[in-house]
């Protein structure tokens, strides 16, 4: 069925958005429509705003609407320690736990050879430059349990060693609540090569 052209337009913008297929866009321009015109432009000035107002930080490269980022400017955290993760989502997600008080690196991405992403391709530089600057003793690479993830770790770990910084890797193992029968060899190796005193 072909719509008019504004709303034919708005679908195939929300059908840009990752996870959104053509009927849930549908979906998603309909609302829209049938909404309040000033819940619409806020909606668009919130829309407009992020896209103009965030920035990376020049420091650590996370996601911030102030350069450097809080984190980065806080004086408190722990500056002999720097966390690796892949985007800002997981920033957000470790300091949801509020358990680790030292800085984050950003790298936007993974050492991908598949895709053809090298270490160049993603945000490796302004850490080297970091790592040169300050007094880091531990960096701790938290990138995903893939393929990937564990390309960059590799390589990230390579590249630090001889500078005499500490390499970590966040533990692995078998999720909470999940049954050991159902996990897979990988996930089973790690939880044995991870565990801990009780």
């Amino acid at each position: 069925m072909l719509y008019p052209t504004p709303i034919a337009k708005l679908i195939d913008s929300y059908s840009k958005l990752p996870g959104i297929g053509i009927k849930t866009a549908t979906r998603l321009a309909f609302y829209t429509i049938g909404m309040e015109d000033d819940v619409v432009n806020e909606f668009a000035k919130n829309l407009l705003a992020a896209k103009r107002d965030l920035t990376y930080c020049s420091i650590c490269g996370n996601l911030t609407d102030q350069d450097p980022c809080g984190i980065c400017q806080d004086t408190s955290r722990d500056q002999s320690t720097i966390l690796i993760v892949e985007d800002s989502r997981d920033v957000t997600a470790l300091e949801n736990i509020q358990e680790y008080h030292g800085l984050y690196h950003v790298l936007h991405g993974l050492i991908s050879p598949m895709n053809g992403i090298g270490p160049d391709d993603i945000n490796l530089k302004t850490l080297l430059t970091r790592l040169m600057e300050n007094e880091v003793t531990e960096v701790i690479v938290a990138t995903n349990a893939t393929a990937d993830g564990e390309a960059t770790s590799m390589y990230i770990s390579r590249v630090l060693k001889p500078a005499g910084i500490k390499v970590t890797r966040l533990a692995r193992g078998l999720a909470v609540g999940s049954d050991i029968e159902y996990a897979d060899e990988v996930t089973l190796l790690r939880a044995i090569e991870n565990r801990t005193e009780l």
